[in-house]
């Protein structure tokens, strides 16, 4: 796929947005923007998941779902890029749900809403999945009380993929094949000191994974 000028929006969390790096230069689509000459919007905010919330959070913003946030980004793209699952895994309380949810109340509905919405949006537009990154203690059933039921991360990765591959949606997984994984301590300090935020190093990999994915795109 020829990237120079296209319009890209960039959909996800506190990744996107860049926490974790000290050149908001650094940032993937920022790297991906000059790299290839291609217009990068980011419509990343800190703390969001994709599916909706059900007991509000605190902070008002974390609870801008991505299924609520897909409206309001501009409806020229050629690209949308969407990276999330994270927050959902780590402080959401949204029941993961089945293949059959259609509301945004389960991660599973939620994706299917989000990627509807998408394709409704934006039709003739590339939509391109990515799944979250490893994160330190994904596997840990005392690091997450926030729903009934521990549920570990790599299930949220099959929804992702499941849903998408429903939606013929290309997907970039990236916790099968980031080379990131923080569990490992020589990579956690090179890559992602704080266990799930990439730092600039980190953000150099992703920027080099997802060009290559989108380049490789018919």
């Amino acid at each position: 796929m020829e990237l120079t000028g296209k319009k890209v929006n960039f959909l996800g969390d506190s990744i996107t947005v860049g926490v974790g790096v000290k050149d908001p230069a650094n940032r993937f689509p920022d790297r991906l923007a000059v790299r290839y000459g291609l217009v990068a919007r980011n419509y990343g905010i800190r703390g969001t998941r994709i599916a909706r919330q059900r007991i509000p959070s605190e902070n008002p913003l974390k609870d801008l779902d991505f299924c609520g946030r897909a409206e309001d980004m501009d409806d020229d793209a050629d690209l949308v890029l969407v990276f999330g699952g994270t927050n959902d895994f780590g402080h959401g309380d949204a029941p993961l749900g089945k293949m059959s949810d259609r509301t945004p109340d389960t991660f599973y509905g939620a994706l299917h809403t989000l990627y509807t919405a998408l394709l409704t949006k934006f039709p003739s537009a590339v939509i391109v999945v990515l799944t979250p990154l490893h994160r330190l203690q994904e596997d840990d059933p005392a690091k997450n009380t926030f729903r009934e039921g521990f549920v570990p991360l790599g299930r949220f990765v099959t929804a992702i993929r499941e849903v998408a591959e429903y939606y013929s949606l290309p997907v970039l997984d990236l916790y099968a094949s980031s080379g990131i994984q923080p569990n490992v301590p020589a990579i956690r300090e090179r890559y992602v000191p704080d266990g799930l935020h990439p730092n600039d190093m980190g953000h150099a990999v992703l920027a080099d994974r997802i060009g290559a994915f989108l380049s490789s795109l018919i």
